[in-house]
């Protein structure tokens, strides 16, 4: 890959008054708790003092940000703000009056700007699958006519569709699409030039998820906020916004299905959570930007992380103590040393260079990632295998070394082996949290593919080797 422009300057742990024992102690308890981490960045005072990329995972690629992409469309929403072409007290009926339902309810013409920020605009729980089975071709349309049990404004209920009509509203009043917005005022001043984003089957992103960024930009992102809007001395948000979409403006319950963590019980901003320390934006399966801005802290992680707070807790135990403490050059050295050898670990096993193998899948077992079927094969070349789906998916799998392809456009980097009589490797959709683990069983001719972690918009793994990716979330 071409070599990685850097946004934020280097320091070593102990210059910028942290001790690099905590970092490991960190890393420590996320080995030891097994979480799966694809990259860590720590920045202290301006500097990133500690990064990681657990291979296949590397610096220069983007990494699906999920929800996290909320926090950004935030930012959207207050250059709008800045421009004077939205207010938090502008109603969504009055900027988008061709998305209303007929016979809306009083409160759907009362929502506003910050209902939808805030996620206060009335309803319990997440509208989105409802909203896309009362609307399949206009989101906004289904939002407002989920029905709203609770006054408006009183109850927070974490609501997707909000920040879909949020980046609807922001490419309304400004005349741009919210990705090419962000790039010209936000990204390219900043010297971010690999936003990448997920969209909807219209072509419009989706702005609560979809936006791919590297570790590095997202760290970026976080010190920005840091810096209340100022990046190199050039004003990019203004400070008020930053101020107000980083306070607390509704406090925030147990949402159903999901995990405690007492992060999620510190309310809710403007698309970002208060933390039990500062503020965070945060994405499924572990994709965070935490900002402490009492100890000048910004940590930028990715991951494939069944809640937050595996990652959220360690953070807190195990570095907010090392700052501030005396550190050595040799632990300093020891550190970068470890930084520089995080790996997944590829699959185990010989490469029995004479053997091939054909399958039918079964497609019955949990989070299949093909469709029952599909015709599996195994054939050795060079150090590794040719991997053939059905008909349009040829994956190149290493052996002991990772190997990558794009079949569809998007990259899958995969690894595999023999483990007597049966076929194991890993495809990581490297540009997201997800990989396939596909098991072929020669004696027995069938095989099995399936998700360490399932994607939210859906189980096909064809769909997201796309790229462009132009999916919605599936409605059952």
């Amino acid at each position: 890959m071409a070599s990685r422009r850097t946004l934020l300057p280097r320091s070593a742990p102990a210059a910028s008054g942290i001790s690099s024992r905590s970092v490991a102690a960190l890393l420590d308890r996320l080995e030891a708790r097994s979480v799966e981490c694809h990259s860590l960045m720590v920045v202290r005072r301006g500097h990133v003092v500690a990064e990681g990329w657990w291979a296949p995972y590397s610096a220069g690629r983007p990494h699906l940000l999920y929800s996290l992409t909320k926090s950004f469309t935030s930012v959207a929403v207050g250059l709008a703000v800045a421009d004077g072409l939205l207010a938090p007290d502008d109603r969504v009926v009055d900027v988008l009056p061709d998305h209303v339902p007929a016979g809306l309810p009083e409160q759907g013409r009362r929502l506003t700007v910050h209902h939808l920020l805030s996620m206060t605009a009335g309803h319990r729980t997440d509208s989105l699958a409802e909203a896309w089975q009362r609307e399949p071709g206009d989101l906004v349309k289904g939002f407002l006519r989920v029905p709203f049990p609770e006054p408006e404004g009183t109850r927070h209920a974490y609501d997707n569709p909000t920040t879909f009509v949020l980046a609807r509203m922001v490419e309304r009043v400004t005349g741009r699409g919210l990705a090419e917005l962000l790039d010209e005022r936000l990204f390219t001043p900043m010297g971010v030039d690999h936003a990448e984003w997920d969209r909807v089957a219209s072509g419009a992103v989706f702005g609560f998820h979809g936006l791919h960024l590297t570790t590095e930009a997202v760290a970026a992102f976080g010190e920005l906020l840091l810096r209340g809007g100022l990046w190199n001395g050039r004003r990019l948000v203004p400070r008020e916004w930053v101020e107000l979409a980083t306070r607390r403006h509704i406090g925030t319950r147990q949402i159903d299905d999901w995990s405690k963590n007492p992060d999620a019980l510190c309310g809710y901003g403007y698309q970002f959570w208060m933390s039990q320390h500062g503020y965070r934006g945060e994405g499924a399966y572990g994709q965070l930007c935490v900002v402490v801005p009492s100890h000048e802290l910004v940590v930028a992680v990715t991951g494939a992380v069944p809640q937050a707070e595996a990652v959220l807790g360690p953070l807190w135990e195990c570095l907010l103590p090392g700052l501030d403490q005396a550190g050595s050059t040799r632990d300093d050295e020891i550190l970068a040393g470890r930084l520089r050898r995080l790996s997944l670990e590829p699959v185990p096993g010989s490469a029995a260079p004479e053997r091939s193998a054909t399958a039918r899948l079964d497609a019955s077992v949990a989070d299949s990632a093909l469709p029952e079927g599909t015709t599996v094969t195994v054939d050795p070349v060079d150090d590794g295998w040719l991997l053939r789906l059905g008909p349009s998916l040829t994956i190149e799998a290493g052996h002991g070394t990772w190997r990558e392809s794009a079949p569809l456009g998007r990259p899958v980097v995969a690894a595999g082996a023999w483990q007597g009589d049966t076929f194991t490797a890993d495809l990581y959709v490297i540009t997201t949290p997800h990989r396939v683990r596909l098991s072929v069983d020669a004696g027995t001719g069938t095989a099995t593919a399936t998700w360490n972690v399932v994607p939210l918009t859906s189980p096909s793994l064809a769909l997201h080797l796309r790229a462009p990716l132009m999916t919605r979330p599936d409605v059952a």
